[in-house]
């Protein structure tokens, strides 16, 4: 069979935008019965924020697309957690003086670890096939998996690496097309790894894969003495370890093209000696809150938590798939405005989605064709989106198309269950738009009312027969 029947067979009407060539291509995996995906988790020092989320979501629903294109046996996905990071270390290395550094660690990332596992699973994301932790890859293993220090070895023994002032550092100069995917040149560059710019460099953009430990500092053995790993070689050793030198699809989010993502491809072709990393690369884009940039400094940094737990953010609590459906209204390449509006916005569409899907009974259908075309599309979310609507508003007369409705949702990582509605909160707004009547604000107190129509929430308006004045009762519309 010659390989270009190969590849017809194993393209399935995927389309995905490729950050390597800034082209959409067709997604043609190395082999459709084991469709590999790595996808750069957190690092667990502290809570996930929201802008963690964000991956989270895009890279759960191009898995599920894949599952279903493929079958769910045939896809691999690996998500990892970053628990090699110098504050994490030196906690350990503080709080648990007596235990094995790699155990030490794990004691103190348990907590964190643990809360993400918890967020995105609320958000509706499966759980990947694989989620390794960055130390359990540091030094050779008994099983024979690529680890950090083997890697760097031969990266040493190749000519592509030096040892300086105890460090060993990557040769950016003896890699010809180093800065194909963030398309810059060495002399752009600036240092890809977290310590500054010194003379033992050969090139300033020259990056650390290794450094030394002082006697007050974590480390682990290694030929180079006692040490640590740099920022970027853990996701080369961990890709590596799971699915070889070549593998499908390489994700994260857009900050992470320079330098993480431009240093793992550099270490892992001139390691392995191949010509790519992996075949197609995919980024989302930035995230903002309410127009800004998030940071703690400017008192808008929220967790995933925080927003699931806590009335922090808009004065309530949140539920995780109002989230998910709210990072998924924007295309997963766009910058998102996270914002309060958002939410709402996000709310109110699951519920009219909801309460039309709910009309199909214990009717079934298969997972439209239409919203896998959409998602086929580079995960064109929007045009997907446009499909469930056009459903939910043909879902009152026609059973099949809330039965396809209710499939939809499930397979975009939506529960059936109706949202509750909240007494309180709803006397709260009636009281709200009366303020807005009485101030004659007409326009924002007819958005109220249609907002609440949208959850649900039918107003009336009346006068009371004894004092005249204007009253507002509300029911349940089903």
């Amino acid at each position: 069979m010659s390989d270009l029947t190969l590849k017809s067979e194993a393209f399935k009407g995927l389309r995905l935008t490729n950050t390597l060539t800034r082209t959409k291509e067709d997604f043609v995996p190395i082999d459709p019965q084991n469709v590999r995906m790595y996808v750069c988790g957190p690092t667990v020092y502290d809570f996930a924020h929201i802008g963690n989320a964000r991956p989270a979501i895009v890279f759960d629903v191009l898995f599920r697309l894949l599952r279903h294109v493929y079958g769910e046996d045939h896809v691999i996905y690996v998500r990892n957690l970053t628990d090699l990071d110098d504050k994490i270390n030196a906690r350990a290395l503080r709080d648990f003086p007596e235990l094995p550094l790699n155990e030490a660690i794990r004691r103190v990332t348990e907590k964190t670890a643990n809360q993400y596992q918890a967020d995105v699973k609320a958000l509706g994301c499966l759980e990947p096939t694989v989620e390794p932790r960055a130390t359990e890859f540091v030094q050779p293993r008994a099983d024979g998996r690529a680890d950090m220090i083997t890697l760097i070895q031969r990266l040493i023994e190749r000519g592509h690496a030096y040892e300086a002032q105890g460090e060993v550092l990557f040769d950016t100069g003896s890699m010809e097309d180093y800065g194909q995917l963030s398309k810059r040149n060495l002399d752009e560059q600036q240092a890809g790894a977290r310590v500054e710019v010194d003379a033992h460099k050969k090139n300033p953009g020259d990056f650390v894969l290794w450094k030394a430990s002082s006697a007050d500092e974590p480390g682990w053995f290694s030929p180079w003495g006692r040490g640590r790993p740099g920022w970027h070689i853990e996701c080369s050793a961990m890709s590596a370890a799971y699915f070889g030198d070549v593998f499908d699809i390489h994700g994260g989010g857009l900050d992470l093209i320079f330098p993480h993502h431009e240093n793992e491809i550099a270490q892992s072709r001139c390691a392995h000696g191949t010509e790519v990393m992996a075949n197609y690369w995919m980024h989302n884009g930035f995230l903002q809150v309410e127009g800004q940039k998030m940071s703690k400094s400017l008192g808008n940094f929220y967790s995933i938590h925080e927003l699931l737990e806590t009335e922090n953010f808009g004065g309530r609590k949140w539920p995780g798939e109002v989230l998910r459906l709210a990072m998924l209204m924007t295309h997963y390449r766009e910058p998102i405005d996270f914002s309060v509006r958002k939410l709402e916005e996000a709310e109110n569409t699951l519920r009219k989605w909801k309460r039309a899907a709910d009309s199909a009974g214990a009717a079934e259908a298969e997972v439209p064709a239409a919203l896998i075309a959409a998602l086929s599309d580079d995960l064109a979310t929007a045009s997907a989106f446009q499909g469930l609507s056009q459903l939910a508003g043909e879902a009152g007369a026609d059973a099949q198309a809330a039965a396809e409705l209710k499939s939809a949702l499930l397979f975009l990582g939506f529960t059936l269950e109706a949202a509750e509605v909240d007494e309180t909160e709803v006397a709260a707004t009636i009281a709200r738009r009366l303020e807005l009547i009485n101030a004659k604000n007409w326009a924002e107190a007819d958005r109220i009312r249609d907002e609440l129509l949208a959850q649900g929430v039918q107003l009336k308006d009346g006068k009371d027969p004894v004092s005249g004045e204007r009253v507002t009762t509300w029911e349940v519309k089903r």
